[in-house]
């Protein structure tokens, strides 16, 4: 499988009155045209992690890694005029709360149709068209009428799946999704990553799943990254995760409850374990 996205040695760090502090340190990682989740607690990085790649961390926060390269072009050295014109054409991020992330003044479908105009110069008639489209396929029923609604008219789980049809439709290599399922009830969460999943497998894409829920991502992924304190403790195929091995891991595994509970207590997380000791 080649390549897509090749990092070494990734650090962000933000200043303190006690000094710099890195909230990511260190950090390796590979894909190809796959599946790939980032889980770990809140404040663990992998928000940062997934910020880094698209170099949306601005000063004073500091960004340093030995490669960071997409489809062959170092991300590091790209003025921020080409970088502009990578993100999301080549690599789209979904956000995760759509209330926060759409423009409450502008119509869903003239939001679509934004992003496809910051990287192509459609028609009128070609732009109507891959909106209405483009609504279809993330499982819309009614595209027009939802195309003239404002953000704060449609469900949480209407205005992900437009968030989705915004990130989609400059038609990315790579889609990062940051917990796109945090916000929305637990019954339309499912939908939403069977719709993430749909979409990525029939583009062909690669993507970054980033969650606190570890067994949500495992259903999901092909391969698990975990982090904890700004580091990768662990890393195997989303199948092996029952036979993870670093304490932190496991801890997070005995932490979930099961549908066949027999437990007394829940096993309570050791945060020592995240350093391996």
């Amino acid at each position: 499988m080649s390549e897509l996205l090749t990092i070494r040695d990734l650090r962000v760090s933000f200043p303190t009155h006690q000094g710099r502090v890195e909230v990511v340190k260190g950090l390796d990682l590979s894909l190809g045209r796959e599946r790939l989740g980032i889980v770990g607690e809140s404040g663990s990085g992998k928000s940062m992690t997934g910020r880094a790649i698209l170099r949306l961390i601005r000063p004073p926060g500091r960004v340093t890694a030995a490669e960071m390269t997409f489809d062959g072009q170092d991300l590091m050295a790209l003025p921020e005029r080409r970088m502009r014109a990578l993100r999301g054409a080549r690599i789209s991020m979904i956000l995760q709360d759509p209330k926060f992330s759409l423009n409450p003044v502008m119509t869903i479908g003239r939001q679509i149709a934004e992003a496809l105009d910051a990287h192509e110069r459609p028609s009128r008639g070609e732009r109507r068209t891959r909106v209405r489209q483009m609504l279809e396929r993330v499982r819309i029923a009614d595209p027009d009428r939802v195309a003239r609604m404002y953000p704060h008219e449609v469900s949480g789980g209407m205005g992900q799946r437009v968030m989705i049809a915004m990130m989609l439709i400059p038609r990315p290599a790579l889609l990062i999704a940051d917990e796109p399922t945090s916000a929305l009830d637990v019954s339309v969460q499912a939908e939403v990553l069977e719709l993430i999943d749909e979409l990525v497998r029939d583009e062909g894409m690669g993507l970054i799943l980033i969650s606190h829920d570890l067994a949500l991502v495992s259903r999901f992924c092909d391969r698990i990254m975990v982090m904890a304190g700004g580091e990768v403790v662990e890393s195997c195929a989303a199948a092996d995760l029952r036979h993870a091995s670093h304490p932190y891991t496991r801890g997070l595994i005995e932490a979930v409850p099961r549908m066949d509970e027999t437990r007394d207590w829940l096993p309570v997380l050791d945060r020592a374990a995240r350093a391996g000791t």
